[in-house]
């Protein structure tokens, strides 16, 4: 729970006592990895989380601690920055772009990573948009599914049953590598 100074109630606070800075080096790497798992552009990503932090700073006045948690507020204004750009880009594929998104490693760890997201993107192409942006909100944001719940007017365990089940269904058409430990 947040600590109130004397005298004061969580939602009394001004958004002007948050601290930004910290705020921002915690939320920044969740939400660019949102946008990631969403879009795939490196282009496309970081201008939406310029775009989505741009918003909430502008948007502070309005926050209100006593509705939800920074984070949560945060993801929420991700999620409409991240509709407004899928909206106005039709043709746009999620996850697929992943692909030409640089990685550090052996050539072949690069080839093998390759590999592993041209079959994730295969796999997740055929997942319903709630799936999808689940998933996104789960393993790219990192977020847990309480924030999720918040975010999508779902349940917590409804989140999490939906995430279980998404999961298996991408792990059951994921092929085993030979010599691999199944």
């Amino acid at each position: 729970m947040e600590e109130v100074a004397p005298g004061r109630t969580s939602s009394s606070l001004a958004s002007a006592e948050l601290d930004w800075d910290s705020l921002y080096a915690d939320l920044a790497p969740r939400v660019y990895n949102y946008f990631r798992y969403r879009t795939g552009s490196s282009a496309d990503v970081e201008d939406l989380t310029s775009r989505t932090f741009e918003k909430a700073w502008r948007s502070r006045a309005r926050y209100r601690r006593d509705r939800a948690g920074f984070s949560t507020w945060l993801f929420k204004i991700a999620q409409n920055v991240c509709i407004d750009h899928l909206q106005a880009r039709r043709d746009h594929v999620p996850i697929c772009a992943a692909l030409e998104l640089a990685s550090e490693g052996t050539p072949e760890r690069d080839v093998e990573r390759e590999s592993d997201l041209a079959r994730l993107a295969l796999l997740t192409a055929h997942l319903a948009e709630r799936q999808r942006e689940l998933i996104a909100l789960k393993y790219g944001a990192g977020l847990s599914n309480r924030q999720i719940a918040r975010l999508t007017g779902l349940s917590e365990s409804n989140v999490g049953t939906i995430v279980h089940r998404t999961v298996q269904t991408l792990r059951a058409g994921w092929p085993v590598r030979e010599g691999a430990l199944a």
